[in-house]
């Protein structure tokens, strides 16, 4: 007979977890003794639930294998609900293990008190409380094959206090070997012969083929036929955006140069789509084909309903289609890529812009100069968040860590944190509004406790400057979207990291290549002159692109 806890982290150990993140309570107490006795895994003490969920999420987005994080009951539970949602709509696997009282006898009435399962019901892939102790390892091994099955996403386990101090002779289960299934040949048939029929057919690239890995038969498959391509903001990465056939990334909602180059397609192969981001375009009845390239069927949408599907692993079916097709010598790209060409036009003065406080598409130009071609950029959430999709040029995939799906403010910071310590040989450097930063700042501690080697990049305007540029958009007042902050450097400085306030364009190329190049934590404090998002980004992007 073991215990019920021991044999709950050994079957963590059967599945590969390598970290728990969280913060413990005292209804963990069992779990967390048993767990101080593992060769395996290894606890990560956060700051806040929120941090240790973002933590466990990123993992999983990294290496496919499910992130574990743990916290108690009630308070401790519910703020692991924003990450639960974030590593759900973002499909990332995820499992939280959270603490609860006695079942079987109650000693504190109903103090601190939750029905958690049916809290994360509705943001989670499953969720489940143990009330025997047998049944760990059949729960355990379900959730985990759960959350990492396409779409992956969370799931989540609750383990009362007297369930973890039962005893049982129950053993771990071993994880399944699996394969995702293949797609059907006559369905790729009528896909190749859509394609070939077409005049102007484009790539969408979503958040599917990202998690999927298709890089290769993708590349392969752009090789061979010459077809251009774009991404969401979740894909992006998949192809090296250096390539020629890229036209951009659909980082705004509509009227960029890459909603006109899509509007010139008759032919749309969307690749791991799913509507979590809107489609960077508006299907109608009547307009062009619409292919469904995915492990799962298309989820029917006002703005998105595709009429072939091709549904299978996704780089199988790439490969099954690059083998079938015959490049069609009447198809014509030359108007998609002028729109590019116009959007690369745009961009070179203003990234050339040297003014200060810095300008966002300076910014841009500058990180993407100071970072290697595996170097992994972690953007919280605001309106740099668009600059960088649009400008920022990705080499590799998974190298720029955006969330487009809950898109939750708080994340960069411990997104970068995990990006650090699953690939501590390259260089990561977290992106953060100030406002952003502000909602998981104390996890500097964890950062420096950790001995991490990151730079967090701090926008600074003193405002909620996403909503500030909707504000303006929409013709209101600029009103009630502004605060102080600390200071940046000091505030570094006393968790043990290093501290850094931009003075000038040239400061800031300096300061990007010290911190890259210097071990330990550094913040760099750098003001930002938002002042002409809404004309550029609303007004002067839209016009250009329309008269072309």
């Amino acid at each position: 007979m073991k215990k019920a806890s021991d044999l709950f982290i050994e079957c963590l150990e059967e599945e590969g977890v390598e970290y728990i993140f969280g913060v413990p309570g005292e209804e963990n107490l069992d779990f967390l003794d048993s767990l101080s006795r593992s060769k395996k895994i290894k606890l990560i003490l956060t700051r806040h639930e929120q941090g240790a969920g973002f933590m466990a999420a990123t993992y999983g987005r990294h290496t496919g294998k499910t992130g574990v994080c743990l916290a108690t009951l009630g308070p401790g539970a519910t703020n692991f609900v924003t990450a639960a949602a974030y590593a759900q709509l973002g499909g990332m696997p995820m499992m939280m293990i959270t603490g609860q009282k006695p079942i079987k006898k109650s000693k504190q009435g109903r103090f601190q008190i939750l029905d958690v399962c049916s809290m994360m019901s509705p943001i989670t892939k499953y969720t489940h409380q143990m009330a025997s102790s047998d049944n760990i390892p059949s729960r355990v091994r379900e959730a985990i094959r759960l959350a990492e099955e396409e779409k992956p996403g969370a799931v989540h386990i609750e383990l009362p206090e007297d369930i973890a101090d039962e005893h049982t002779e129950s053993l771990p289960l071993k994880r399944s070997h699996s394969r995702r299934p293949t797609a059907d040949v006559k369905s790729i048939r009528e896909a190749v012969k859509a394609l070939e029929n077409a005049k102007s057919p484009v790539l969408v690239i979503g958040a599917g083929a990202n998690r999927t890995m298709t890089s290769r038969m993708l590349l392969q498959f752009i090789e061979k036929t010459g077809i251009p391509f774009l991404t969401t903001q979740l894909g992006k990465g998949v192809i090296d955006e250096r390539h020629p056939k890229f036209l951009g990334c659909a980082a705004l909602s509509a009227g960029d140069f890459v909603h006109r180059a899509v509007e010139a397609s008759d032919c749309i192969v969307n690749i791991g789509h799913d509507v979590i981001e809107k489609p960077p375009f508006f299907m109608q009845r009547g307009g062009p084909t619409v292919i469904h390239v995915s492990t799962k069927t298309a989820e029917v949408d006002p703005v998105y309903f595709p009429g072939i599907e091709v549904i299978g692993d996704i780089a199988n079916a790439i490969w099954q289609m690059k083998e079938d097709i015959v490049p069609n010598g009447g198809w014509s790209f030359d108007h998609m890529l002028a729109y590019r060409k116009a959007e690369v036009e745009h961009t070179a003065p203003l990234a050339a812009d040297t003014r200060f406080p810095i300008f966002p598409p300076h910014l841009v130009q500058q990180v993407r100069d100071a970072m290697p071609d595996d170097g992994i950029i972690c953007l919280d959430n605001g309106v740099y968040k668009i600059w960088f999709a649009r400008g920022y040029t990705a080499y590799r995939p998974n190298t720029v860590l955006l969330d487009n799906a809950l898109a939750t403010m708080g994340a960069g910071l411990p997104s970068a944190m995990m990006s650090a310590m699953v690939y501590p040989d390259r260089k990561v450097m977290a992106i953060c509004g100030d406002g952003g930063f502000m909602m998981n700042s104390q996890e500097m501690e964890t950062a420096v406790r950790l001995g991490l080697n990151l730079t967090v990049l701090i926008l600074n305007d003193s405002s909620y400057g996403m909503i500030r540029w909707k504000q303006a958009n929409m013709g209101f007042k600029d009103w009630g979207l502004t605060y102080g902050n600390p200071d940046f450097v000091k505030y570094a400085e006393s968790y043990g990291a290093h501290g850094h306030r931009v003075t000038s364009a040239a400061h800031l190329k300096e300061l990007l290549a010290h911190t890259r190049d210097t071990p330990g934590v550094h913040l760099i404090d750098c003001p930002v002159d938002y002042s002409e998002n809404d004309q550029i980004l609303n007004i002067d992007i839209k016009k250009l692109s329309k008269e072309l």
